[in-house]
């Protein structure tokens, strides 16, 4: 028997989101309905209640959230490969039908309606026995899982990560995944440097350590066309500022690689000689669609099922997610935060 309304977050605007009643969906023929369990607040959600604008892809007075983890509570007739009381991720680029829900798909609502649903498209399963606070993290290891990828990861590499946020985070556990011999993960937050060593990460505090004399330490020396460099070949920007990339120029060696998973509010300066000379390589953030990334991600997730639950520092009601989205933008105080159904 379901409810008769169930609570979701609308948007209005610039630091405030209202949690109202709308009513249960109904059930077509060909659609899902599921019931949120968890979901994580990412970092354009942070965004647009800070500052608000179209690139965060959330649109005032409606429904948003798209990092949820679910359960099938509802089937219609002719939807096959799913059964009630399966967990899914709701694959936010297609489950509703609308790229201009990628972002708002509608994780911070108790209940969701799935269109013409699709298992393995619109919905895409998750492991039951996975730990909540684990599975929760699916959608930043996609993002991660690309960004890990494009560079080419093989064993025995090292790499540098400049981010110790979750997407900074997740995405050094996929390059231990992938064989890299040790990851160090560069952040001024020693609340997520915490989280970095916990999870037997490398780490440096700027703020504390020279980054080059760190890094020469951690992983050895190589001579180049320009001097030493750095002998880690891997290198994530997850913070998109520009002394990320200044630091890559500086301390990549020959051949080193860059994928750049932060988005850059501001132009970020080159030097094209050292970047001709010790032939190194930028990579945007990857690419693979979420349900062909599931394999890999799950088989991790399955391996360090009680590791990574750390990540998650906060659960919230969805009654308090103005205090939840307003706690999610300080790193010296949180990791993931999320909305708890």
């Amino acid at each position: 028997m379901h409810p008769a309304n169930y609570k979701a977050a609308i948007f209005r605007g610039v630091g405030r989101v209202d949690v109202v009643d709308l009513p249960y969906p109904e059930c077509g023929d060909d659609e899902a309905i599921v019931r949120n369990l968890l979901t994580g607040i990412c970092g354009s959600d942070i965004f647009a209640f800070q500052k608000h604008g179209p690139e965060s892809f959330i649109w005032i007075d409606e429904e948003f959230g798209h990092e949820a983890i679910s359960e099938v509570v509802e089937l219609g007739r002719n939807v096959t490969g799913l059964k009630v009381g399966d967990r899914v991720f709701v694959n936010q680029h297609k489950a509703m039908r609308d790229r201009r829900r990628a972002s708002a798909t509608g994780g911070f609502s108790n209940y969701l309606r799935i269109p013409q649903c699709e298992a393995g498209y619109s919905l895409l399963k998750i492991d039951n026995d996975l730990p909540l606070r684990t599975a929760v993290l699916f959608e930043p290891f996609v993002v991660s899982t690309r960004g890990a990828k494009v560079l080419d990861p093989r064993k025995g590499d090292n790499a540098i990560v400049f981010g110790a946020g979750i997407i900074g985070l997740t995405s050094a556990i996929m390059l231990q995944w992938y064989g890299c011999e040790k990851v160090m993960v560069v952040d001024y937050s020693e609340f997520r440097l915490e989280n970095a060593r916990r999870l037997g990460l490398a780490t440096c505090n700027p703020s504390k350590d020279d980054l080059k004399t760190k890094a020469f330490a951690e992983f050895g020396v190589q001579s180049g066309f320009t001097g030493d460099r750095c002998a880690a070949r891997l290198y994530v920007d997850a913070v998109g500022v520009k002394s990320v990339i200044e630091s890559f120029m500086e301390l990549a060696p020959r051949n080193g690689a860059l994928s750049v998973i932060g988005v850059h509010k501001e132009p970020a300066p080159l030097n094209l000689t050292a970047l001709t000379f010790n032939n190194l390589h930028i990579h945007g953030a990857g690419s693979g669609e979420a349900e062909d990334l599931v394999p890999e991600i799950l088989e991790m997730m399955r391996a360090r099922r009680d590791e990574l639950g750390c990540l998650v520092t906060h659960e919230f009601k969805i009654e308090d997610i103005n205090e939840a989205l307003a706690l999610a933008s300080k790193p010296t105080e949180a990791q993931k935060v999320c909305i708890s159904f």
